[in-house]
């Protein structure tokens, strides 16, 4: 079972070594981070995917509510919430195999952001298991180097919502 913590943390140095800490010394597993400032600079969203049984995520629910520097911590449900991770893959291509990726890129809605004589970087912003199906779809292709964000979430809108 996998959840997406949505924790909004006050933006000083240590923090996320006090997060990380507190799933290592668990021995929870993250299985995506990221990090970055909010529309105000005094916090930080940090944006956990965790796995694990319903005991184990709800114990980091609760370690995460209990750090001080943890201003709120939200839990969302793939239902509920918009998730998306940016992929930027680097691949060798040449003459056989350049169609190919080209018609997995149109098909993956992936597009390529640059090239060279041999090389080219395709980018793709999607959910989770379409960024992974690409970059399985590209496996039997020279691949060189692969960045990935992590995942990022937020609830659905609300028209009510403050």
């Amino acid at each position: 079972m996998k959840k997406i913590y949505s924790v909004l943390v006050e933006n000083r140095t240590g923090v996320l070594s006090k997060v990380a800490g507190l799933f290592a010394r668990r021995s929870f597993n993250i299985d995506s981070l990221a990090v970055g400032e909010t529309e105000d600079k005094a916090v930080s969203r940090m944006t956990i995917v965790s796995s694990g049984d319903k005991c184990v995520l709800e114990q980091v629910e609760k370690q995460l509510n209990k750090k001080l520097d943890v201003i709120k911590v939200k839990t969302f449900d793939e239902f509920d919430s918009i998730s998306r991770e940016l992929m930027l893959i680097k691949v060798k291509y040449n003459k056989n195999n350049r169609r190919d990726i080209m018609e997995n890129c149109e098909i993956m809605h992936a597009q390529i952001v640059d090239m060279s004589k041999s090389y080219m970087m395709i980018q793709i912003c999607d959910v989770p298991e379409r960024v992974q199906l690409l970059l399985s779809m590209l496996r039997g292709i020279s691949i060189a180097e692969v960045a990935r964000t992590g995942t990022l979430a937020l609830t659905k809108c609300i028209e009510n919502e403050k």
